[in-house]
């Protein structure tokens, strides 16, 4: 089973964590049993349940990048100001 990044798990909701976790300890069963066809299942099911995460996590990656543009445009300014 491919655990998803420690940044995508920090941003699942508790419930969504809960079904994580007891997802891939079912996977991992499987994969101990050789049912790797039912483990591919499973993990599919992980790849849908993480989504709403790598989501959160692009959007926090988005609301940075707005941050950083608005400090470099205010930067701009103020120096721009100050050659006045």
């Amino acid at each position: 089973m491919r655990h998803c990044s420690v940044q995508v798990r920090g941003l699942l909701t508790r419930d969504e964590l809960d079904r994580y976790n007891a997802l891939m300890e079912v996977g991992s069963f499987l994969e101990s049993q050789n049912r790797y066809d039912l483990a591919y299942t499973v993990q599919k099911e992980v790849d849908i349940l993480i989504l709403p995460g790598i989501e959160r996590l692009k959007e926090k990656g988005r609301e940075r990048d707005r941050q950083t543009e608005a400090y470099l445009e205010m930067k701009r300014l103020l120096e721009e100001d100050d050659e006045e």
